[in-house]
């Protein structure tokens, strides 16, 4: 999970928490929220009315055409003419997509390029279009909303929100005949998003940019200050972010001012993502630092938001009315909801811009519409897994 992108998507919520004053009618975040609570019900019918959207999309593309995509009619037929593929696999078709011919592989114009953190293995760089932008702002408000609604708790949306995002602007390239810079996921999504002057993010993301783009200790120790010194005397009511620099910036302002968040903010909630384990290795040690304060999973990753924590149970629930997503199980290939408890694999999503894409990431069914990534698509992290489960029992 090398992406920061949900906490942009949180950011239009300022708009609609003034229009929840003004009514009370629950029903103004049905936009944002509706369908995934109405996808998690009846999973079956919402991928199949994904499946049909996307082959549409890739109908317009020339690798579907090549994997005869007029063909497809249901599910068997779309695995049986689109392989999986990885990053390592698309990367001929960013080449052609970097020339200006975004229809090798896209169903429509690129709008930026973007870069993943690289946490366990090198950054990837890869084109965001319009439709897969809008995904990200839509579904990473789902966390906040379905919080705030749960909780019956919507000052969360009335104060300061910490930005702890990585810088926008690092790299150039030319793309499409014109020099572009590109940066990291969260930050540029975060800079791009059109509703981001009607909300209270401290520090803006121009200010984090203006520091550089450097991701070394040193680096950090300057956002860390930044964001301080920002936030220090203004309401803040959330954090977001990756987890480990939500949980490095508590341990800077510990060390460096001598006093923990949680004495210096009452926040809300934290709501984190980007590494494995949230609940069962971070939680406990954010909550040293922040106080008794929820602690919000979210799995989204550059390539997209994945799902989100539905309640207190420490798992998340996939969005399924915006992503198709199948599992890679011993077994063979599954969907995603027809996972039994205990059912584990590696996760295939198929979104408006690659279809059956091999994320890189393992997760296990914990029953129902509750869902836990546990690792990355690796043998220790298998062996690791299947040793858990010998000992320790299915769920660890």
């Amino acid at each position: 999970m090398d992406g920061e992108t949900y906490i942009t998507g949180l950011i239009r919520l300022r708009s609609v928490f003034h229009m929840f004053q003004e009514n009370s009618n629950l029903g103004i975040f049905k936009p944002i929220i509706g369908s995934w609570y109405e996808s998690l019900r009846n999973p079956e019918n919402y991928q199949a009315s994904v499946l049909s959207d996307l082959v549409r999309q890739y109908s317009t593309t020339r690798y579907g055409q090549s994997h005869s995509v007029s063909e497809v009619k249901d599910i068997a037929d779309f695995r049986a003419n689109f392989p999986i593929i990885n990053y390592k696999g698309l990367s001929s078709f960013f080449a052609e997509v970097m020339k200006g011919c975004y229809d090798v592989i896209l169903p429509e114009p690129v709008l930026c390029w973007v870069m993943t953190r690289g946490s366990t293995s090198a950054a990837k760089v890869l084109p965001a279009t319009s439709t897969h932008i809008e995904q990200i702002f839509t579904c990473g408000a789902r966390a906040l909303v379905n919080y705030a609604l749960r909780k019956n708790d919507f000052d969360v949306f009335k104060g300061k929100i910490l930005n702890l995002n990585f810088p926008s602007n690092v790299h150039t390239m030319i793309a499409d005949g014109r020099e572009v810079t590109y940066g990291y996921s969260s930050g540029t999504y975060a800079r791009l998003n059109p509703m981001l002057s009607e909300v209270s993010l401290l520090p803006r993301q121009e200010e984090i940019d203006a520091l550089g783009p450097g991701i070394t200790k040193r680096d950090w120790e300057n956002r860390f200050e930044l964001a301080y010194q920002r936030a220090l005397d203004a309401d803040m009511t959330a954090a977001m972010g990756v987890t480990p620099i939500i949980l490095g910036f508590a341990r800077y302002v510990k060390k460096k001012h001598g006093k923990k968040p949680g004495d210096l903010w009452k926040l809300r909630a934290l709501f984190c993502t980007s590494v494995r384990k949230i609940q069962f290795k971070y939680a406990p040690k954010l909550r040293m630092l922040y106080g008794e304060v929820p602690v919000v999973e979210i799995y989204s990753a550059t390539e997209g938001v994945f799902g989100q924590q539905l309640d207190d149970l420490p798992y998340i629930s996939p969005n399924y009315d915006k992503y198709f997503l199948e599992v890679e199980t011993s077994k063979g290939i599954k969907m995603l909801h027809e996972l039994k408890r205990g059912e584990w694999g590696k996760l295939l999503v198929s979104s408006c811009m690659f279809p059956r894409y091999d994320i890189g990431d393992l997760i296990e069914a914990a029953g129902k519409s509750y869902f836990r990534v546990f690792g990355r698509d690796q043998f220790l992290t298998r062996l690791e897994h299947q040793l858990y489960r010998l000992l320790l029992g299915w769920l660890t």
